[in-house]
């Protein structure tokens, strides 16, 4: 049973400290842009490289600006570890620059199926050719790939090589982390499959459950801030939409993150008699790893769908 598997994830607040026979100065450095992504890489690196993350845990990737330390970090590092699609939006033109001074930047949304927002989960692209910066309709590439096990361990697989490549030598570490990811994969499914049929369905403060919804068997009925970026604004016919939307499809949560306006919130849940659940879709938990962060993101949207 998964629940028995004590997995190599459990050793991420380990993973990262200097070798004692080496110096911290030998090591090589990674530099990881977001804390979920960097407890994934830390699990798999362990102690071959010093692996730096660059953004706070719990901060929304969205509104984090880097300072001039964050910048230097970025092109000095060994290897950069990015998520790419455009989460990183205030670090791009710094991690085009590392990469054309020679650094190494691996983006992990490279290397896995992205996930396209379908018809019908968020309003078209209507501000496009407006210049909103912040506007994503159908189509658009999903950013948030670190809410699947399964997308995160084909992010494992296509980064050992590259480490290697930078002489970073983790040995068999990536063949652990990846079973243990699968192994998490499972047990996320058990703890979810109390939800009935009819229940799982999910409204959300943006659109950052995508892929959690495609691998465990959700249908998003739509967000309270209709885009990729929680930077974004729901207009008044947006909100007017998705309430008619929990309305007829009797959604009874609405699972808020960071970055989600709680006015705007608790006025939908009002008016429509939704309870209101915040997940940590941001941040990961007290021991750092990510297992113990899907695994709270489960039990809550299991708690909250089974009450």
């Amino acid at each position: 049973m998964a629940a028995a598997v004590v997995p190599a994830l459990l050793l991420a607040s380990a993973c990262g400290d200097a070798d004692e026979s080496s110096s911290a100065s030998d090591k090589k450095t990674v530099v990881v842009t977001y804390s979920v992504l960097g407890a994934v890489v830390r699990d798999v690196v362990g102690d071959a490289a010093e692996v730096v993350v660059l953004m706070p845990n719990g901060i929304d990737p969205h509104d984090w600006e880097p300072s001039a330390k964050d910048i230097e970090a970025v092109t000095s590092a060994d290897l950069v570890v990015a998520n790419g699609l455009e989460l990183e939006e205030t670090l791009e033109d710094t991690l085009a620059e590392a990469a054309d001074s020679g650094v190494t930047v691996f983006f992990a949304g490279d290397h896995v199926e992205v996930r396209a927002i379908g018809d019908g989960e968020m309003p078209a692209d209507e501000h496009a050719d407006e210049g909103d910066e912040h506007a994503h309709g159908a189509g658009s590439d999903d950013p948030h790939l670190w809410m699947s096990p399964v997308v995160m361990a084909d992010v494992v697989g296509a980064l050992v090589p590259v480490l290697a490549e930078e002489g970073i030598l983790v040995g068999d570490r990536g063949d652990t982390v990846a079973a243990d990811l699968g192994a998490l994969d499972a047990e996320v499914d058990a703890l979810l499959a109390s939800i009935p049929d009819e229940e799982r369905k999910l409204v959300t403060g943006h659109e950052s459950l995508g892929y959690f919804a495609d691998q465990y068997g959700f249908t998003l009925i739509g967000a309270v801030v209709p885009s990729l970026s929680s930077q974004a604004e729901a207009s008044a016919g947006e909100l007017a939409e998705l309430k008619e939307k929990i309305d007829a499809e009797g959604v009874s949560v609405i699972f808020t993150e960071l970055g989600t306006p709680a006015a705007v919130v608790e006025a939908i849940a009002a008016e429509t008699g939704a309870t209101v659940v915040e997940l940590g879709t941001h941040n990961l938990p007290d021991d750092g790893t990510y297992r113990s962060f899907m695994l709270a993101i489960a039990q809550a949207v299991a708690a909250a769908l089974t009450a």
